[in-house]
């Protein structure tokens, strides 16, 4: 990727909290314009990595560059390009939405009638000017991370930083804030994105690194990384649990490859070609006079590549997985 594309570089980044290491010679590309997402089990080094890139935390070594500025030399460059939205909401309950952005525009030494007009565009983007005069302790979860994400914003950063910023909503107040996200791409904003609902990132993010040790070990688009766990699959469900031994025998599958689930009356394998393998799969079915309630193909889901990517015994050990 040409550095021009790039807005945030990661080179062998490393962190160490006394003798835990959190980052572990981390590399990292985001493309500007962009939604990036990164996954990880807790304690994998997503918020470290979100602190660093903030200039929150010092690296102890790697190169580090956030919209084209060094975080330890340019420090003070970056911070005047991003924005940050932390796990939790850093809003004043007792002072209404709108208070709170002027408040927030001011702390960024803009001037009184500069920050109102900019809490009033905000206000107006996030669909909260019907509310913006209402106190904060009468929103609800999700216009509060969507004030939240206004305040964020209130400078127009180049580079936006979400950690986990749907943690405890619901799902509408989920789909407000995506949908809020959403729209500052389309504007232009970068964002880097890390969360604990894989949903969230095969909604979102245009391109996913998995991280976990301190390191990426694995990198590509979600359609990408779900090749990683065997790529397409076919689930049959039969009628009677007790034709499932006769269905993995007369199936054109791959019978060392069909996973059995009695309980569920389902058989599961991989295929190569999709429509033939349905196709294959309906016509053994009929001939047979095996009854299905159900055949279906699907991708692997990215709670499968996730489980995939980071349970196996040899992380310490893993290369990175680009595809």
């Amino acid at each position: 990727m040409p550095v021009a594309d790039t807005a945030i570089g990661v080179e062998g980044a490393h962190k160490k909290y006394g003798e835990r290491t959190a980052l572990d010679g981390l590399d990292l590309r985001v493309a500007r314009g962009t939604v990036h997402g990164v996954l990880g089990p807790n304690g994998a080094g997503k918020t470290t990595l979100v602190r660093i890139l903030s200039t929150l935390l010092r690296p102890d070594g790697g190169r580090i560059e956030v919209a084209g500025h060094d975080v330890v030399t340019d420090a003070r460059e970056v911070r005047r390009r991003i924005g940050l939205l932390g796990q939790h909401a850093a809003l004043d309950e007792e002072l209404s939405g709108r208070q709170n952005l002027e408040m927030f525009g001011r702390l960024h030494h803009l001037g009184a009638r500069h920050a109102r007009v900019r809490a009033g565009e905000l206000l107006e983007r996030f669909g909260l000017t019907d509310t913006g005069r209402a106190s904060v302790r009468a929103y609800s979860g999700g216009m509060r991370r969507r004030l939240d994400l206004a305040a964020s914003l209130i400078t127009e950063p180049e580079v936006l930083f979400l950690d986990e910023p749907t943690t405890g909503l619901d799902p509408r107040g989920r789909a407000e804030v995506w949908a809020s996200v959403r729209s500052l791409v389309g504007g232009g904003t970068t964002v880097l994105l890390t969360t604990q609902y894989l949903e969230e990132a095969d909604q979102l993010a245009d391109r996913i690194s998995v991280v976990d040790h301190g390191r990426v070990v694995a990198d590509g688009t979600a359609d990408e990384l779900k090749t990683l766990t065997g790529g397409d699959r076919i689930d049959v469900v039969l009628r009677d649990a007790g034709q499932l031994g006769a269905a993995v025998a007369l199936l054109p599958l791959p019978a060392a490859d069909v996973s059995v689930d009695a309980d569920r009356r389902l058989l599961s394998a991989p295929v190569a070609d999709r429509m033939a393998a349905l196709a294959g799969v309906v016509r053994a079915l009929e001939a047979s006079g095996i009854e299905a309630a159900d055949v279906a193909l699907r991708r692997p889901t990215l709670d499968e590549v996730f489980l995939h990517l980071t349970a196996r015994d040899d992380r310490t050990d893993r290369t990175k997985e680009t595809v």
